[in-house]
């Protein structure tokens, strides 16, 4: 009797998963992708400067990032990819140009000379 038991089991279940076996997912592709981002980091706390921007129109993707190096020159980075030629990146070098602070000093002014006083001598004595 026990076994009956089990084959119902066994045939139950392989006619269940049989009829519930889900049906693939089909992914959505879209034929003409778009998209444009792009961002701006400018923290004067910590000196962290840079920006990304990106265009794509399809299999053509276009874009910019920049950055600011350690040595005090900002690194600029043009790319473009497509099918046809690949990925392609120019990169150059701009130094920054900081303005200089203006500090508002003093004017030196030497200190006036100390007053000259006479030592008063003692007469001359006359023996």
């Amino acid at each position: 009797m026990n076994s009956k038991i089990v084959v119902f089991i066994f045939m139950f279940g392989v006619a269940c998963a049989s009829v519930l076996a889900p049906a693939p997912v089909m992914a959505r592709v879209d034929p003409l992708p778009q998209y444009s981002y792009g961002y701006d980091v400018q923290d004067a706390l910590t000196g962290d400067y840079k920006g990304h921007q990106e265009n794509r129109n399809g299999d053509l993707v276009t874009g910019s990032y920049s950055v600011v190096d350690p040595d005090g020159t900002r690194r600029i980075v043009d790319y473009s990819a497509d099918p046809l030629n690949g990925f392609n990146a120019v990169v150059r070098r701009e130094p920054l140009v900081v303005p200089a602070p203006i500090v508002a000093r003093a004017p030196i002014v030497a200190p006036a000379p100390a007053p000259v006083i006479a030592a008063r001598l003692p007469s001359p004595y006359y023996f």
